[in-house]
């Protein structure tokens, strides 16, 4: 293939017959910028992986919010807002900082 064949049309390498990377004494292995790029990895980005039929699948990682599923079910007494039932709940003598 010519140099030529292997760029986009605006001068870029071309991936499409794919994109190679060793892996390191250590075990690591460089993810290819473009790829990164795509996917949104970023430094310190977890990423799990499987052995799925003798390939390697890296999938992104989404933390999940433990709080989530909580948000919003909370009522305080007496539709209070939070400062007003923090007050009443510290009492008037309370040392607020």
């Amino acid at each position: 293939m010519t140099t030529a064949a292997r760029l986009d049309e605006v001068g870029r390498n071309n991936y499409h017959d794919g994109m190679k990377s060793a892996v390191s004494e250590k075990g690591q292995v460089t993810i290819p910028k473009t790829v990164r790029e795509r996917l949104g990895l970023r430094p310190g980005t977890l990423i799990e992986f499987r052995a799925e039929n003798g390939r390697l699948v890296g999938t992104k990682s989404i933390p999940v919010d433990a709080f989530r599923k909580w948000r919003g079910c909370g009522h305080l007494p007496g539709k209070s807002t939070v400062d007003e039932y923090l007050a009443r709940a510290r009492g008037a003598g309370a040392h607020r900082s």
